[in-house]
């Protein structure tokens, strides 16, 4: 039942009038964001693009963490043409390398810029088994142990913001129905590097759990502290971006079901931010 679900899209919100056919220019029509600041990763394709796209229509300052700085420039100067008056930068960042993620962190210091989201879209999914740079098994390393580096530090300009401000800050992690599809046990903590026990779409799950794992628990004590920030995780909902460019049977899964899936506009992760 859960595939079918996710297969198909069904959820909707009565409460807030949107259903999972909605596009992020609907669900952010009327809303003036001329005094947030966010950061979106993975902004140069699929649902961050979109994402830094509607944020920067609704007027926030928006900070592109891209692994292709030339990528990165080419989409600015795309939502520069739709929106003239855009507040965009374009910074590095490659999450599956935690000298990058501080690198990028130092960038964004140096821009002296208040930060009021901070969305963690960018991951790989599905690919053959390899290490990161720091040892870490790819898929982990990308989308769990970089978002979690990058959102410990910056979480202090994050608390600065809130307070300053008064406004809410919002930390919002991509996930995805797949945590629910990982190894036996959950994260394998112990067995992350053994090649010989590699699945491919489990370890993806694998990844997605601790992205769910992440917010719950940093929600939790966000909370006990009394900060003004919140911090989610979504499911964005069956989309066929580049992030399946590894995985053979997605690719001929949306060749057979194209009618069901959804466009990169229909994700609202602007819905939580």
């Amino acid at each position: 039942m859960a595939w079918l679900q996710l297969l198909l899209g069904c959820h909707s919100s009565p409460s807030s009038g949107f259903t999972s056919s909605s596009t992020a220019e609907e669900v952010t029509q009327g809303i003036d964001a001329s005094n947030l600041t966010a950061i979106v990763t993975g902004a140069n394709s699929g649902l961050g693009e979109e994402t830094a796209r509607v944020l920067a229509m609704r007027g926030a300052q928006v900070v592109m963490a891209v692994r292709n700085v030339s990528s990165g420039e080419t989409v600015k100067n795309s939502i520069l043409e739709e929106t003239n008056n855009a507040r965009i930068h374009v910074l590095k960042l490659d999450l599956s390398s935690m000298a990058s993620v501080r690198g990028f962190v130092s960038a964004f210091k140096a821009l002296g810029l208040p930060l009021n989201i901070l969305i963690n879209n960018a991951g790989i999914m599905g690919c053959p088994f390899g290490l990161s740079t720091d040892g870490i098994e790819l898929q982990f390393a990308t989308n769990y142990i970089g978002p979690f580096l990058l959102t410990k530090l910056l979480l202090t300009e994050m608390k600065q913001t809130a307070e300053t401000s008064g406004i809410e800050g919002r930390i919002v992690n991509m996930s995805s129905e797949a945590h629910r599809y990982t190894y036996w046990g959950g994260i394998r903590f112990d067995k992350l590097n053994e090649k010989s026990r590699y699945g491919p779409f489990l370890s993806y799950g694998q990844s997605k759990l601790g992205n769910v794992l992440h917010a719950k628990e940093l929600a939790r004590r966000l909370q006990e502290e009394g900060i003004n920030i919140t911090a989610n995780s979504l499911h964005p909902g069956t989309i066929y971006t580049n992030i399946e460019r590894h995985t053979i049977f997605f690719t001929w899964l949306h060749r057979c079901t194209w009618f069901l899936w959804k466009d990169v506009h229909q994700v609202n992760p602007v819905h939580i931010a």
